[in-house]
Formats: structure tokens, sequence, C-alpha cells
């Protein structure tokens, strides 16, 4: 008995070898086109930088095997289908979140969401995709392997399976790398954070954070000066013992530190968000929302904070 032959849940490992790098194959394709009519621009979605979304791979192949005893019954397929992907869905985020320390998607603003790692409407959205897969998904699939051999299968799958270990093995290392990078774009942050503060313009941090945490940085410094310029303008006016020229030569200068604090803050963060690695380029242009853990766990304290102030 090869290892080809070796039986999980009633199916062969040559089968169930294809079947995945076939699902991640459309799951890639699937998401990079969603994504790219979405943001009107070319998105090359997925860990590895090769044409294949693992977790699509993975969560359709074991959909497949743990839910086919009850493939017959479609309401009973529908809750499995809601439930296994979305335990596989929050086991995936909270894994990648403790390796690499960095959220890769976040549901906190979507509702009847826990915390921010699964959702209601994507777990229905996995439900119907999971009915899809057994009634015209999969039959697909079956079809295409059917099309080759199993010597061409064969050697097709450790081709793809050695070039997909490799990039794995490079994409690995470059995630721990952002992880990195999106801690010190949180230091620069928490920096400007500190600035603001010190000017009073909002209670506390956490409101600051809140307020602002929608914000691209180019919008979100634009808001900052705004908002700091008019409490320059509102602490003159009540200096009354100033002549107009000193209230001016004031307002300028005061104008000026905040230009240049935020100005040199902004630069080193886009240094930081920029990278001559392609791959972290790649990954980072893939998941332009992609944040340290510390940072998604700060926002979402900030939303429920939030929450309970307006219940």
């Amino acid at each position: 008995m090869t290892i080809w032959n070796l039986k999980i849940a009633g199916a062969d490992f040559y089968h169930i070898i294809n079947w995945f790098f076939i699902y991640s194959f459309l799951g890639w394709a699937w998401e990079s086109t969603y994504v790219s009519v979405k943001q009107k621009r070319l998105v090359n979605r997925g860990f590895v930088t090769g044409p294949v979304c693992t977790i699509y791979g993975c969560g359709a192949v074991a959909v497949y095997l743990i839910l086919k005893p009850i493939s017959g019954n479609l309401p009973l397929l529908f809750l499995g289908g809601i439930l296994v992907p979305t335990v596989l869905e929050y086991l995936t985020a909270v894994l990648m979140e403790t390796i690499f320390h960095t959220s890769w998607w976040d549901y906190s603003k979507n509702r009847f969401n826990f915390q921010g790692r699964i959702c209601l409407g994507a777990s229905l959205g996995w439900g119907i995709f999971t009915v899809a897969l057994f009634y015209v998904l999969h039959p697909f699939v079956e079809w295409i392997v059917s099309l080759y051999s199993a010597a061409a299968g064969k050697i097709l799958v450790c081709a793809a399976g050695a070039l997909y270990i490799a990039d794995f093995c490079i994409s690995f290392a470059n995630a721990m790398q952002i992880g990195k990078r999106l801690r010190s774009m949180d230091e620069v942050m928490d920096s400007i954070y500190e600035f603001v503060q010190s000017s009073k313009l909002y209670e506390s941090v956490e409101e600051l954070r809140g307020r602002l945490a929608s914000y691209p940085l180019s919008e979100y410094g634009a808001e900052l000066r705004k908002r700091l310029e008019a409490r320059v303008d509102a602490v003159i006016a009540f200096t009354s013992e100033l002549t107009p020229e000193e209230q001016g030569s004031r307002r300028e200068a005061w104008r000026a530190q905040i230009e240049e604090y935020l100005g040199a803050a902004q630069s080193r963060y886009e240094q930081l968000k920029s990278h001559r690695n392609i791959f972290i380029r790649r990954a980072m242009n893939a998941y332009p929302n992609m944040k340290s853990r510390a940072q998604a766990l700060k926002e979402r304290a900030a939303r429920r904070l939030d929450k309970r102030d307006e219940d």
C-alpha cells in the first residue's frame, strides 16, 4: 500500500491532494477577482505568492470529508456548512495571530461578530457555499481530476507540492517580518496618539483610537491637523494679553510644530509600509487592512466601549 492509496474518511490520498490544489486555485481565482473588482486594481490574494489560497483548499476538502455522511440531508448539510467552516475560520485566525502576531482580517465592523474573527454574515455565506460545493463544485472538481491519468496526476501533484512548499516557506518567513513591521508602525501611531493627547483634544487615548481608527493615514493626518489647528486658534483666542501680531506669530509657530511632527511621523509610517521585498509588498497590498494583533485588540476594545456608551 502506497501513500497514494491511503484512505482518509473514505477517500484516497491521491484524490484528496488533487482536490486540495484545485480548490486552492479556484479559491484564489474567486478571492482575487472579487477583491480586484471591489478595489478597482489587480490584487493577488492569499498567504502564499502563487495562485492558490490555502484556506480555501483546506476548508473545502475538510468540509467535504466531514459532511459527506449527511450530504443527502439538505437542511442538516446547510447547518453543518455553517458550523464547520466557521470553526475552521476562527481557528485559522487565532493560529495566524498567535504565530505572526498579525490580524489578517477583522469582522469587528460587521454585526453579530465574535472577537472580530468570525461573523454571522460570513457564516451564512459558508453554509450556502457548502451546499454549492456538494451539488455543483465537487462534481466539477472530480471531473477535472478524471481528465488526466493517475500517473500524470501524481507528477503534477509532486511538482505543485514542491513549488507550494518553497513558496510557503518564503511566505512564512516574510509574514514574520510583516508582524515586526506592523508593530513598528504601531509605535509610530502611538507616538501620534501621545502627541495629540497632550493637546487635550480628546478626553483619552482610547477615545482617540476609537474615533480615528477607521481613517486611512492620509485622511487621518488631515483630520488631526484640522482639529489641532482649531484647538490652537481656540487657545490663542483666550490669550487677550497678546497683541494681534503676537497671536499670529504664536499661531504660525504652533502650526509649524504640528506640521513638522505629523509630517515626520507620516513619512516614517509610509517608509515602514513600503518595502523593497516584493513578497512582503505583495502581501501588504493584498491585505491593506492587515494590522498587528495588539492593534486589532485595541480597536476591538475601543469599539466595545463606543457601543457600550451608545447603549
